[in-house]
């Protein structure tokens, strides 16, 4: 196979991955944009296998095939509820590729350079692209390796804390060092001092120094920063990784991957961005590990929680001309999508106005809620965005709410020393009676006590969710 075969199949991959991302916008493209992915990294990996300077064939094939068998174990085992840290997890191995594939880098160059004149003209692959260089592009490349190097090894350790804490195997409050951002600001300079000595010569022992810097850049920025961020967090590694993608692509010379790198990367960064206009956060705050922050006392909680039985729900349920169903992250750990389904579609035969409220943020990953409800072939058109149904709730009978806490927290509005002052949330608390839906009295992920649960017009339906929804249905006349 010559360049030209791999070039054209780069271009078609790289027209698929935006066809992928593009798809992704919509509940109806999704499906078609997860296949335009699945295809275009076929046709990509394809090309690469077979292209110039590809070799190691019998290695190539038992990592595809262990990949692949890895993935499909993965794939079949791992629940909706434990998405987000599997994503966590996915960042963090593209995270390390990067650093290996940059250390090698460096290792490669190394060979090249101790190589005579006649030795370097048997080379092929990358090593024999590493030989045409000069000076001015070794050092380049040097650049390159070393940013691929630094990018991945922040997302590695980045992701991991990400998946201890979205998993619950690590505090989800925010967790700073002593010197706190002084830290992160030093291991970055100290990070650019071994650049500087790094392109000098010092050795490869200046890589793996700024590696560990690295590494302790990751793991602070993501422990400094709380759970109600967390969305943002996986977001914002995602991006990591695709830029870190980016800059191996650039060492190693491969288009699609720097292309596909600066996909990931950039729609990552917007996503990011979009979250944190969402949540009324400041996106430099977020990525440099929760700067700032609303200090002071939080508002005392006055009230008790108050109970309620299925009878109860039902019987307001019955009377209700229109309902909100504001689903969260509790929907996904009972597995209640299709529960919540059947409840909303025998609510609709009754000529009930029935929607759903979804958050910004809602779960633990952007779209978290969109797909549970997708999956339980709840209709597209009923279910809003927080912008869309927010003014609606004043005037609305009866809200159930599923699993959610901060997302429909007044104290987000109510008090400004809160941990989510400012950030836009369901106003549930406003429509004529809220319905809670939850296993028991905790504060749920990010710690957050919720001002709702006390409020004179909330009851309190504790329980499994799915058992909650389904005990509902024989109760509706």
């Amino acid at each position: 196979m010559d360049f030209g075969f791999t070039t054209a199949a780069y271009i078609v991959a790289a027209v698929l991955f935006i066809l992928s991302l593009g798809g992704l916008s919509g509940q109806e493209s999704a499906k078609r944009a997860v296949w335009y992915g699945i295809v275009g990294m076929a046709l990509a990996v394809f090309a690469t296998l077979l292209g110039p300077g590809s070799g190691l064939w019998p290695v190539s094939l038992v990592l595809i095939l262990g990949g692949g068998m890895i993935g499909t174990y993965i794939a079949r085992r791992v629940q909706m509820t434990e998405m987000p840290q599997l994503v966590a997890a996915m960042h963090s191995l593209v995270g390390l590729a990067a650093v290996f594939v940059g250390f090698n880098a460096d290792l490669e160059l190394t060979r090249v350079l101790g190589m005579d004149e006649v030795a370097r003209q048997a080379l092929d692959g990358f090593a024999a692209t590493v030989a045409k260089k000069d000076a001015v592009e070794q050092s380049i490349l040097r650049v390159e390796l070393f940013l691929g190097v630094f990018i991945g090894a922040v997302t590695f350790t980045g992701s991991v804390i990400a998946f201890g804490k979205l998993a619950g195997k690590l505090s989800s409050a925010a967790v700073k060092l002593p010197g706190g951002h002084a830290l992160n600001a030093g291991a970055a300079l100290g990070s650019l001092v071994l650049l500087i000595m790094y392109l000098n010569g010092s050795g490869i022992w200046t890589l793996i120094l700024m590696t560990l810097l690295a590494f302790f850049i990751g793991y602070h920025l993501i422990m400094g920063i709380g759970g109600a961020d967390m969305p943002v967090v996986v977001s914002m590694l995602n991006s990591y990784s695709g830029w870190a993608a980016a800059a191996i692509g650039f060492s190693l010379g491969n288009d699609l991957l720097i292309v596909v790198g600066a996909l990931v990367g950039s729609s990552g960064a917007i996503l990011s961005y979009i979250m944190c206009v969402a949540m009324n956060r400041s996106f430099i705050s977020v990525i440099l590990g929760g700067f700032g922050g609303p200090q002071g006392e939080q508002m005392a909680i006055e009230g008790e929680q108050i109970a309620i039985d299925a009878d109860g729900v039902a019987a307001a349920l019955n009377d209700a001309d229109s309902v909100i169903i504001v689903p969260g992250y509790g929907m996904a750990v009972a597995q209640a999508q299709n529960a919540v389904a059947d409840l909303t579609k025998k609510l609709r035969a009754k000529g009930k106005n029935v929607r759903f409220g979804i958050h910004p943020v809602a779960g633990r990953l952007p779209g978290h809620m969109n797909v549970l409800l997708a999956e339980a072939k709840v209709p597209y058109d009923i279910v809003l965005e927080m912008d869309e149904i927010n003014d609606d709730f004043p005037s609305t009978d009866v809200v159930i709410v599923i699993g959610s806490n901060d997302i429909v927290n007044p104290a987000a509005q109510e008090d400004p020393n809160s941990p989510i002052a400012g950030m836009p949330v369901l106003e549930v608390w406003k429509a004529k009676q809220v319905f809670v839906s939850k296993r028991g009295q905790g504060t749920g992920y990010s710690g957050i006590e919720n001002p709702l649960f006390y409020k004179d017009n909330t009851r309190m339906f504790y329980g499994d969710a799915k058992a909650s929804m389904d005990s509902l249905i024989p109760l509706l006349d």
